[in-house]
């Protein structure tokens, strides 16, 4: 397990090729409980299960997300153009501010804890438009969250604890059931919309079970549950960031050093790697600050490197 003083605190790492484990540590001494069955937030890695939730509805015919999206606040004003597509491209053009610092001005923690916490997407939905949609990538939990209520509005319900119980029964029934993920949990906001810019709670086993989806769209079972092509524009990078020089496609990152690759990463510092091509998936779970991040990043980078040349 790497020293805290590099790499922050370690929980799990753990890897499947091929559908089964070839890989898992669990660290321990930490004050988070960090054994196998041990559920953990996923912070942003919900956002690449938003990706997988609006593919079950493109499949079902439900969606287009290059139509605009169903936002009643945008029907008439300029926000009006923005599609779907912009939505899961984080190209919509809307203010954002992601910034997890204390005290410094930040649109994503008064969502989660302040003002808008009652209602993520109301709060996302009522942001100006700051650049032509299309034009402009501003990574934004925000974003997720507006599309999470239209889903929402498609499952339907009324009141926000029908809103709730019915898109909980469509996660599970659609994502967690077909894929194992027996220990995953959604948490909703109380207007009743899935929070899928940041909270799914589950062991790290079966975060690795979700990113298997994205191996070839298919559950364990061999039932096609994404679209034709729905993985491979996910992983088609629309624009760098520049701030760690990845990759972002349609919800999830793509890092230059594992090409290929499909990446959901969480604030702390968790990762779901994907590698379709090598039938791969790494996961690591902990917390790591910002300034230390890109140790965990080279290491796993190294760890991928290795398993990928593993013989069976």
């Amino acid at each position: 397990m790497p020293p805290v003083a590099t790499h922050g605190e370690t929980h799990a790492i753990v890897a499947w090729r091929a559908g089964r484990e070839v890989f898992a540590v669990h660290g321990s001494g930490y004050d988070t409980a960090c054994g196998p069955g041990v559920t953990h937030i996923s912070w942003s890695m919900a956002k690449s299960m938003t990706h997988a939730l609006v593919g079950f509805m493109v499949l079902d015919g439900l969606v287009d997300i290059d139509q605009p999206a169903a936002v009643p606040e945008w029907r008439d004003d300029e926000r009006s153009a923005i599609t779907l597509r912009h939505l899961l491209e984080m190209r919509s053009g809307l203010e954002w501010v992601e910034d997890y610092v204390d005290g410094e001005r930040s649109h994503v923690i008064d969502m989660l804890f302040g003002s808008g916490k009652d209602d993520h997407a109301a709060f996302g939905a009522a942001l100006p438009l700051r650049h032509r949609p299309g034009t402009h990538w501003e990574y934004s939990s925000g974003t997720t969250n507006i599309i999470c209520r239209i889903l929402g509005d498609i499952v339907g319900g009324v009141g926000p604890d029908e809103r709730r119980t019915r898109m909980a029964s469509f996660i599970d029934l659609r994502l967690f059931r077909p894929l194992g993920m027996s220990s995953a949990t959604a948490k909703f906001d109380s207007a009743g919309t899935f929070v899928g810019s940041s909270f799914v709670y589950a062991t790290a086993a079966d975060f690795v079970r979700f990113g298997r989806l994205y191996v070839d769209g298919r559950s364990p079972a061999g039932t096609e549950l994404l679209p034709a092509g729905w993985r491979d524009e996910a992983r088609a990078t629309v624009a760098i960031d520049p701030e760690t020089g990845n990759g972002y496609g349609h919800h999830w990152w793509t890092w230059p050093q594992l090409p290929g690759s499909l990446v959901a990463t969480g604030y702390e510092g968790q990762y779901t790697i994907v590698l379709p091509e090598d039938d791969l998936v790494v996961v690591r779970l902990g917390k790591s600050p910002a300034e230390i991040r890109r140790n965990v990043v080279d290491d796993l980078v190294a760890l991928v490197g290795e398993l990928r040349h593993m013989r069976d």
